[in-house]
């Protein structure tokens, strides 16, 4: 069935705010193991289709369906045990735990998170403890931060919070990651590093990504397909080379002339 190679379908989504359609009749599929894009000028809907996507704000109208399950309005913390994440601009991290407890803290339901097993069942707390350090220090090999990981969390540069969120998607091994402007405020080699971890997750762990990212460059790199939006809904799709030369998108961007490389919108 052709839904089946769909990990994700929007159908007819809108999103009011008072009078101020943010999202109107958007309609849009992922498929399994790729890498979407999704661009569009400033005020074109995509982060607020993100928040609709993942639960964080309640559509006015629409569906979501992730693997054909209708997740429609379902809170963000039930779709994170579903493996749908959502990464936001800015890192939020764990600033006065290192790297690994960082990355020890994501799985949920550990048997030491309740008071009478960490009482009366030490053995298996510990047990289970040793097992999710083992994990956390393979997803540190896997993104090269050996050297960090009993650093603060709260002393890593920006690119490397970024890597940080990233690791963590790994731990509750994700099945569906949408990362909201992950180059933003990376430097170039550390946006370089992230992409390279974006692409192996992608192509070694199976992992589908859709990301909101401004810069062209980067977006040429990753992405397959690119969806562009404006005013709350799909305007184009297709590879990053048909979206440079579309004229509805070349429009969309207020007569720039052109999608720009490693545009700032």
């Amino acid at each position: 069935m052709q839904s089946d190679s769909n990990i994700l379908q929007v159908k007819n989504l809108s999103k009011s705010f008072g009078g101020l359609k943010a999202i109107s009749d958007c309609s849009l599929k992922i498929k399994k193991g790729s890498i979407t894009g999704i661009i569009g000028p400033n005020g074109s809907g995509k982060t607020t289709l993100f928040n609709l996507i993942s639960g964080n704000l309640k559509s006015s109208q629409g569906t979501v369906l992730f693997n054909n399950e209708d997740i429609t309005n379902i809170p963000s913390y039930e779709l994170f045990s579903k493996g749908v994440l959502r990464t936001f601009q800015i890192a939020h991290e764990f600033t006065n735990l290192t790297v690994l407890e960082n990355l020890m803290m994501v799985p949920g339901g550990q048997s030491g998170e309740k008071l009478v097993n960490a009482l009366f069942k030490p053995s298996l707390v510990k047990k289970e403890e040793i097992k999710v350090k083992e994990k956390a220090l393979k997803v540190i090999e896997f993104l090269n931060l050996k050297h960090l990981s009993n650093e603060l969390a709260g002393n890593l540069s920006g690119g490397q919070k970024k890597l940080l969120e990233l690791g963590r998607t790994m731990m509750v091994d994700s099945k569906l990651v949408l990362l909201d402007e992950v180059g933003a405020g990376v430097n170039r080699t550390l946006l370089k590093e992230l992409g390279t971890a974006i692409l192996r997750l992608n192509k070694e762990k199976n992992y589908t990504f859709c990301m909101i990212e401004h810069d062209m460059d980067f977006i040429s790199r990753m992405c397959d397909p690119v969806i562009v939006m404006a005013e709350g809904s799909v305007l184009f799709e297709g590879t990053s080379d048909e979206v440079k030369k579309n004229e509805k998108v070349i429009e969309s961007y207020l007569g720039r002339g052109k999608v720009q490389e490693g545009e700032n919108n």
